[in-house]
């Protein structure tokens, strides 16, 4: 948050912190708040200052998330004797109570609808409807919509986000190019279902255009410059032909997919309720390699979901080596009360899940190691993103395809996008040019 002046009566600006747990949802709702209470005479200060007023984004996902962002609100309150805290986020909205009863707590916003009414009680008279910029960040998040309707058995999100909410393309429109104005050279699209963008914007104006990702994609792609754009997880049921039609068409948009595997094997995917089979999965991934030059895949897995045999776990390595993820986020079921899969028997073993979760980091290395093997002697673009700790002629960042890059590079370099010929790859990252200085 930029330092703000004293107010206009010659007072002291009032101190704030942030914290964020969780998703890039949750950190793209959080700098909203932190631009509506810099606009209203908040300064943000860091832990060596003890802040009026603190903000905490929760999450809920898994149990862990949650008990972690009631362990940063005692933190909080502890380190800032005498401070308000204002807790939101999904953690918030599953256990209320919870939270309430914590110290400094004075408000738990249960719905995220009510926040502008709520900090109106703390200054901020007027919320933005988007962002400018994302501090702490060399690429902007995005959101585009809100809301889940979907009923995955061991998923608590759709009990604790909105239903489904777009916003209008017009508005997306508008940010992405503000943000771009201020220096951003990589907006991320993201949302809590981003491939259901659009499906209620006809219903709530009858008549209108029917609208969807691909076609918020397209207007975005028009926008001119030297930019590009990245999407966050997506269902796979959701990349229809229309869709895979659109990106290979579209001329800013990364190369770089985040389809939730969760399993690979049927069985559990039918435990799960997921959408699609492990068969109709890697087609959709075949019909993107088509479609695209060496396009990048990532993926989150659950592991241990109860009643997952060695045998379905083997299918979920199977699908992983046949698509060549290049990262697998691979975690632990979690059981969420309130879900069917809480309630689900066959619980696995800890020490089994650890195995299992060790076996995917192993492919994952391999798949990361091969997929740059045949990146070698193609150019990429890189967004830079910090300075190599042991090297200052050298720059760390992300390609296109979403793999980490060392390169030759000087700190004006960071949050700009700079070319560069991949020469090798070692440790899970491409070498570009003048990285042979690096010695691991």
């Amino acid at each position: 948050m930029s330092p703000v002046e004293p107010n206009s009566a010659g007072t002291p600006s009032r101190t704030c912190r942030l914290v964020t747990l969780g998703c890039k949802v949750n950190q793209y709702e959080t700098q909203l708040v932190k631009e509506a209470l810099a606009r209203h005479g908040y300064r943000e200060v860091n832990e060596d200052e003890i802040a009026d007023l603190c903000f905490v984004n929760t999450c809920t996902v898994t149990a862990n998330g949650e008990s972690r962002s009631r362990q940063v609100v005692r933190q909080l309150a502890k380190s800032n004797p005498g401070t308000r805290t204002i807790v939101v986020g999904c953690g918030a909205t599953r256990s209320p109570e919870s939270f309430r009863q914590l110290p400094s707590v004075h408000e738990v916003v249960t719905d995220r609808r009510e926040l502008p009414d709520v900090l109106q009680r703390y200054g901020v008279v007027e919320f933005p409807r988007g962002i400018e910029r994302f501090e702490g960040r060399k690429r902007a998040y995005v959101k585009v919509q809100d809301g889940c309707a979907l009923r995955c058995t061991y998923c608590i999100i759709p009990q604790v986000r909105p239903h489904l909410i777009s916003r209008e393309p017009q508005d997306i429109e508008r940010e992405v190019r503000q943000l771009i104005a201020n220096g951003y050279q990589e907006i991320v699209l993201t949302g809590v279902h981003i491939g259901h963008y659009g499906v209620d914007l006809r219903r709530r104006t009858p008549g209108a255009p029917r609208i969807r990702l691909w076609h918020l994609i397209d207007r975005l792609d028009k926008i001119p410059g030297h930019w590009r754009m990245r999407l966050s997880s997506i269902e796979a049921a959701e990349m229809t032909d229309e869709f895979i039609s659109s990106v290979s068409s579209a001329e800013h948009l990364c190369p770089q997919f985040h389809p939730a595997l969760q399993s690979g094997s049927n069985a559990v995917l039918s435990r799960m309720r997921r959408r699609y089979t492990r068969e109709k999965f890697i087609d959709i991934v075949d019909q993107l390699k088509e479609a695209l030059p060496h396009p990048g895949f990532s993926t989150d897995v659950i592991v241990g979901f109860p009643g997952e045999t060695d045998e379905e776990f083997a299918e979920t390595l199977d699908v992983c080596r046949n698509v060549g993820f290049t990262k697998i986020h691979a975690f632990s079921f979690s059981a969420r009360e309130g879900t069917p899969a809480s309630t689900f028997p066959d619980r696995v073993h800890g020490h089994v899940i650890d195995a299992r979760i060790k076996a995917l980091e192993d492919l994952e290395l391999q798949l990361v190691q091969s997929f740059g093997e045949n990146l070698k002697g193609s150019r990429i673009e890189v967004m830079v993103e910090s300075i190599h700790p042991d090297h200052p002629d050298l720059v760390v960042g992300t390609d296109e395809r979403y793999c980490p890059v060392i390169l030759a590079g000087r700190i004006s370099d960071l949050g700009q996008l700079r070319e560069t010929l991949v020469i090798g790859v070692r440790q899970g990252m491409l070498l570009g040019q003048g990285s042979e200085v690096w010695h691991v």
